[in-house]
């Protein structure tokens, strides 16, 4: 696709980089720095306050237990543990195999930068993957949400409490999802990777599984928003669909990472063949858990850009139109900046668009820096330097660095939100509070004005609007709730700004 037109009236087109960089750096509140670490650390912290199940002994979120460990149990199968994927107790497949695919991504390009904190970051992964062996360990069907959504949403209690229903979804070749299928075989391709070293049976364990998952959602097509409408929608459907009708973009998301992982021909000739589910134009700088499009040309034009595999210069064409298309400066009708410099996309939570697209810009950046390449958009060039520009400054911003002084990471910096939608950190723990809270008893402290009791270190909520204003009020939830997948691909940003400051 041809990037869309950088004419700016009264800077010259030599110097439009320049500008770009300038306007950055104008709009950002002046500060000593930040200790990306210190945000590394808290954002790994935050998935074992996500976990669901028997807890480890090592645990580290203390005022969390124990929960939901009759999980399957109505199906005869065993689901406990995973995530819960934001400010509920349902467990959702969807969102919760792209966190761990971006887990994964996060420790292949950027480990080597976390420190200490790998260990903790591969322990994230396992605590999702082990969960994905579960839900795909019958084959022909895929178990991909536990809870039934509307009788929890109807209650405000703890995990540990829960007495709604535990509702077990699935899909099978009559009932299809390769939506959801094509992101778990992702996820579990991402995850070998992440422990061929680590644990090479493990790995293969993982590998294998993926390679079963990907043949079923391919052989058996069609959204899983369409077999579990009533189960999913309007909370993960598929907004995305189907391309034309005939394929989904996880199912290429998938080919690719099982690529990446097994080298084997046959994923490299289904990416070849199914090119064109990637159409440009308005799903071009889409990237999260409902649409791979960018992430997919961003991943595979790393290939190209090693000289390994020419077949694959237009991924890495979308990948360049999908750079231009998301900086500052650029006219684009999907993406905007507010007035404080954050990245903004129409729909909720948007901290999940900041995190999801700024790190792809850094992992191109750092693609293309080794293969000594620029992106070229009109008669602007974008170097490597200014992708890393543009994806620091929305780091900096959700630390703190904008209009309000506000992180948007719970526990990090002096100020940061203290009412956030969250059941399990919003009602007393059960150390403090010993007796259950039944579905209605926590609506006092829903509705109350005060600060939630358990700090919830590492979360990253939903984030301000377009104008830079944040209610930090729990009804606020596209603004107020944190997820998994916010997070996610956040570690691999800190992970880097914490070994490239500057």
């Amino acid at each position: 696709m041809a990037p869309k037109s950088l004419a700016f009236s009264g800077i010259a087109p030599s110097n439009f980089a320049v500008f770009l960089v300038a306007m950055l750096l104008c709009s950002r509140p002046i500060r000593a720095g930040h200790d990306y670490h210190d945000a590394l650390r808290k954002g790994i912290l935050f998935f074992e306050g996500q976990r669901s199940g028997k807890l480890p002994p090592d645990q580290r979120i203390r005022w969390r237990r124990d929960s939901a460990l009759r999980d399957g149990s109505s199906a005869g199968v065993d689901l406990t543990g995973g995530y819960y994927d934001a400010g509920d107790n349902v467990k959702f497949g969807f969102p919760m195999a792209f966190t761990t695919t971006m887990l994964s991504w996060s420790i292949i390009d950027f480990g080597k930068t976390m420190g200490p904190e790998l260990k903790n970051a591969v322990k994230a992964v396992r605590w999702g993957t082990d969960y994905l062996l579960k839900a795909t360990a019958i084959p022909g069907v895929v178990f991909v949400q536990v809870g039934d959504a509307y009788s929890d949403h109807n209650c405000w209690e703890r995990p540990e409490d829960m007495d709604t229903l535990r509702t077990v979804y699935k899909i099978d070749k009559a009932h299809p999802g390769s939506d959801v299928a094509g992101e778990t075989a992702a996820a579990l391709a991402a995850a070998s990777i992440v422990f061929r070293k680590r644990d090479p049976s493990y790995s293969r364990r993982l590998l294998d599984r993926a390679v079963r998952v990907f043949a079923f959602a391919n052989k058996y097509r069609g959204a899983y928003s369409s077999s579990l409408y009533h189960a999913v929608c309007p909370f993960y459907c598929d907004f995305n669909g189907y391309q034309g009708g005939w394929m989904q973009d996880e199912l290429l998301w998938g080919a690719a990472w099982l690529h990446k992982a097994s080298r084997r021909r046959a994923y490299r000739e289904y990416i070849v063949k199914n090119e064109v589910v990637l159409r440009a134009g308005d799903t071009i700088n889409e990237f999260g858990w409902d649409n791979k499009h960018a992430g997919i040309n961003v991943l595979i034009s790393k290939e190209v850009l090693m000289g390994k595999a020419e077949y694959f210069e237009s991924f890495k064409q979308n990948a360049d139109g999908f750079i231009c298309s998301i900086l500052p400066g650029i006219s684009h009708p999907q993406v905007q900046y507010s007035p404080g410099g954050l990245m903004f996309k129409t729909g909720g939570s948007n901290m999940q668009h900041v995190t999801s697209l700024s790190f792809l810009m850094v992992a191109y950046a750092n693609y293309l820096s080794h293969s000594r390449k620029v992106v070229p958009c009109g008669e602007l060039t974008a170097s490597p330097s200014l992708l890393r520009q543009v994806a620091k400054r929305q780091v900096d911003y959700i630390l703190g660095d904008n209009p309000l002084r506000l992180s948007y990471m719970v526990g990090y910096g002096p100020r940061f939100p203290h009412r956030i939608h969250h059941r399990g950190s919003s009602l007393p723990s059960v150390a403090a509070h010993p007796s259950p809270f039944r579905c209605k008893d926590g609506t006092s402290y829903f509705l109350s004005p005060g600060p939630n009791p358990n700090l919830l270190v590492g979360a990253v909520v939903g984030g301000p609007n377009i104008t830079d204003a944040f209610p930090d009020s729990r009804p606020f939830f596209q603004q107020s709730e944190p997820t998994t997948y916010i997070n996610a691909p956040l570690l691999g940003l800190l992970s880097f700004f914490s070994s490239h400051p500057s």
